[in-house]
């Protein structure tokens, strides 16, 4: 019988788990892949996590993160804005970072189990018994969903955003290019968006949204960015002039950004589990790691003073999840109705421009503050 399982080992699944395992919680964490791995993500991290990680001893220092000042956005023709980033943040691979904060899970006591999936969950008798992909059933008193953007799990909870379509994509690449090493940019082109900076040495990440729609227009990925993402001449550049790393794109389907609840079942959410930002807002990374931080905080107590029902464990969650999410989720959904389109980008665009504090108000309110 363990303490905590945690389902997922992304980012919000290894920091909850670093943190439980630091304070003595007999924790398991289960990953469907192993260490390292390549990840569809925007790989930008925003400075409200950095003094965390630092304190943690988690900021990955040995692969010197560029760091991010300034944010450059272009319409679907190629018009652009240059604004600073008051925050700032930081670039990283998720093939790095991710096994790096594995490897401190492993210096912490964390136990691993990887190349196998949660297929069933069942709350009976105040805890958890979880089906796993290779036969086995193992129990816990808690259980952490941090399954990420999508998982079978959370069909197999019928979690009612799985009720509605799923109508975006997300593709990634990693390449050599000539970018600045201070600067995140966001494309757009019709329908979706392009978001590329650096992470670690010459390497670029290169990640976009674009829709279902699209791609079975076209009927394929490379016919689609032709005829789409071209048209933008930034990202014409991009395809054209940059090496291409990987030997094919890296690709998620069935996106969602419809709301999510950060307590289904009894299991307590954490990271994309509970809450989708969307990428132009550039700050999932972050909000996994400050979700991850806010439920394990609440985790060891209940724990280690006993004098907490599971109940209220879930209520003071859901609370201060809300509270420091929510809101920013919101923003980032309706944020997103300026881009993707040749009017709406065009307007986007000129709102950095002419109306700068407007724009920085945004941005702004899709971030959290520095804990």
């Amino acid at each position: 019988m363990w303490d905590v399982i945690i389902a997922g080992g992304g980012l919000a699944g290894l920091v909850n788990g670093i943190i439980l395992a630091e304070a003595g919680i007999h924790t398991l964490l289960i990953e469907k892949k192993d260490y390292p791995s390549h990840k569809v993500c925007g790989e930008y991290i925003s400075n409200e996590v950095r003094p965390f990680l630092e304190r943690k001893g988690l900021f990955p220092y040995s692969f010197k993160p560029p760091e991010i000042s300034y944010f450059t956005l272009s319409s679907v023709h190629g018009k652009t804005s240059k604004t600073a980033l008051d925050l700032g943040g930081f670039g990283i691979s998720r093939y790095n970072f991710d096994h790096f904060l594995y490897l401190k899970g492993r210096e912490k006591g964390l136990d691993f189990l990887l190349n196998t999936q949660v297929n069933s969950v069942n709350f009976d008798n105040d805890g958890f018994e979880v089906g796993l992909s290779n036969g086995q059933l193992v129990r816990s008193r808690i259980l952490i969903g941090a399954f990420g953007k999508k998982s079978k799990l959370d069909k197999v909870l019928d979690r009612e955003f799985t009720r509605k379509e799923a109508g975006y994509i997300g593709v990634k690449y990693h390449v050599r290019y000539d970018f600045p090493n201070d600067e995140i940019a966001l494309h757009n082109f019709e329908a979706g968006y392009c978001g590329i900076s650096k992470v670690e040495g010459d390497v670029c990440n290169v990640c976009y949204l674009s829709t279902r729609r699209l791609l079975r227009k076209y009927g394929n990925i490379e016919e689609m960015e032709r005829e789409v993402l071209y048209k933008n001449p930034f990202l014409k550049d991009i395809f054209n002039h940059a090496e291409f790393l990987f030997k094919e794109p890296k690709v998620i389907n069935e996106v969602s950004f419809e709301p999510k609840n950060p307590v289904e079942n009894h299991i307590l959410m954490s990271g994309d589990a509970a809450g989708l930002i969307t990428p132009l807002c550039g700050n999932g990374m972050a909000m996994a790691i400050h979700s991850a931080k806010l439920l394990s905080s609440l985790i060891i107590p209940y724990f280690n003073q006993k004098g907490q029902t599971r109940a209220q464990l879930e209520k003071e969650y859901t609370q201060l999840w809300n509270a420091q999410f929510r809101k920013r989720l919101w923003v980032g959904r309706n944020t997103q109705k300026l881009f993707g389109g040749t009017l709406a980008s065009g307007i986007a665009v000129n709102t950095m421009r002419f109306l700068p504090f407007a724009a920085k108000s945004i941005i702004k309110s899709t971030h959290g503050k520095v804990f």
